[in-house]
């Protein structure tokens, strides 16, 4: 269940403002939680909040951002939502993936294996996945970071679950 961004929740949460400071903060919050800082490749953050006692998260940015990821394209609404809890975010809001011809709206990021061979793997609404090696993830949020490469069947797991 998604949860609107209301004046009451966010009077429970811890905000910060500036595009800077955000990053920072949601960088360390997903290294806390089990997650690669180079989830966060946007820019032009105007606020971010995160409410603990229910791992509610959000990103505010300037405006619907388009980033590309190797060869597939991810828009951020200008409000993003999700719940966090260690090594996953789920119940995400606002953001989709191009891959090829077809946009995909993505509600789950989640981190699986062992510390040397661990995947992130984003789930689609629709039961389709994508995994990617861990390591892809490790540079500086919002770089360009030389990436590993992966066989075809390592990273590119798609699955239909009926």
């Amino acid at each position: 269940m998604s949860m609107a961004l209301t004046e009451e929740l966010k009077g429970k949460a811890v905000v910060y403002h500036g595009d800077k400071l955000c990053r920072e903060k949601f960088s360390l919050l997903l290294a806390e939680i089990g997650l690669p800082k180079g989830l966060l490749t946007i820019q032009d953050i105007e606020e971010c909040g995160y409410v603990k006692e229910i791992g509610f998260v959000w990103l505010k940015l300037q405006k619907k951002i388009e980033h590309r990821f190797d060869n597939i394209l991810v828009c951020y609404d200008s409000i993003v939502t999700a719940y966090i809890e260690p090594k996953k975010i789920k119940n995400l809001t606002g953001v989709k993936a191009r891959d090829f011809l077809l946009w995909f709206t993505l509600n789950e990021i989640y981190v699986k294996g062992s510390p040397q061979g661990s995947l992130v793997t984003f789930k689609s609404i629709v039961g389709l996945s994508m995994s990617f090696p861990f390591s892809m993830f490790m540079g500086m949020a919002g770089k360009d970071q030389p990436k590993e490469e992966a066989s075809e069947e390592n990273w590119w797991n798609k699955i239909i679950k009926l």
